[in-house]
């Protein structure tokens, strides 16, 4: 039993973990619960010994839309959820990183935000042809501690890293896999997720959990050399005259 809030399902079968991001009437959006329970899910996922592959996707037409509006707002108002979200940021990153359960995400729907940063962590993607990739943290006027300029440079040129993080674009499906930020484009991505999950859950466990962490040391070294930095930035951007005008035109827009 996992000790998650409900805005995320971990689903049993057999040795799979199916974990749905569950906020569908908001597009999975990220509120304070379901940023909590991310930080919460991979220590317990890693302890979880039945486990041997998940897969990770989203409820409803998105498999997330970014920081909710309204969590945003909060987080400009109180500085202890900021505090705690800055730490659960880092608890996100290092968990994802260090869990010995391979996790092979279907991005059903736009991939937003946190919701790319998951993406970006994970061990192999397959994308919908209508999903999408976007880290707009900074058109928000905030620093990505826990998104795409952390890991983008491992996976894709720094050219290009620099320029989606620079401008929060969308890069579609296509692009993402020519890019090296997801694998596959796929007409039904969590059924081939499943498929390659089911896949790893067969092999010897020792020799695939052994071999993603060795692959994932360079992911953590890299991660580790900047999320100090990030973390503060970060924390910095949440307290700006820019990020705070931001909040509240888009609060208003959506009342």
């Amino acid at each position: 039993m996992y000790d998650i809030p409900e805005e995320i399902q971990v689903r049993a079968d057999g040795p799979l973990r199916f974990i749905t991001l569950n906020r569908p009437d908001a597009l999975n959006a990220v509120n304070d619960a379901l940023h909590t329970g991310l930080a919460k899910l991979w220590p317990q996922l890693a302890d979880d010994r039945d486990a041997r592959a998940a897969v990770l996707t989203g409820a409803g037409r998105a498999f997330s839309a970014g920081g909710d509006f309204a969590y945003l707002a909060e987080l400009k108002d109180d500085a202890d959820l900021r505090a705690k979200t800055i730490a659960h940021g880092r608890e996100i990153v290092l968990g994802m990183a260090r869990c010995r359960v391979p996790v092979v995400t279907a991005v059903n729907g736009p991939a937003v935000g946190l919701g790319c940063s998951l993406v970006a962590l994970s061990d192999i993607v397959y994308m919908d042809p209508s999903a999408y990739l976007a880290d707009p943290h900074v058109q928000v006027g905030l620093v990505a501690a826990d998104g795409g300029p952390l890991t983008w440079p491992l996976h894709t040129s720094l050219l290009h890293a620099k320029e989606y993080a620079l401008t929060g674009a969308r890069i579609s499906a296509d692009r993402a896999v020519a890019m090296g930020l997801a694998n596959h484009v796929a007409g039904d991505a969590l059924k081939e997720a499943t498929s390659t999950a089911e896949r790893i859950a067969t092999l010897p466990r020792q020799a695939v959990e052994s071999t993603k962490r060795l692959l994932n040391l360079h992911l953590e070294r890299a991660v580790l050399n900047t999320l100090d930095y990030a973390m503060t930035a970060e924390e910095q951007s949440f307290q700006t005259d820019d990020f705070a005008a931001i909040v509240t035109r888009l609060t208003a827009k959506k009342d």
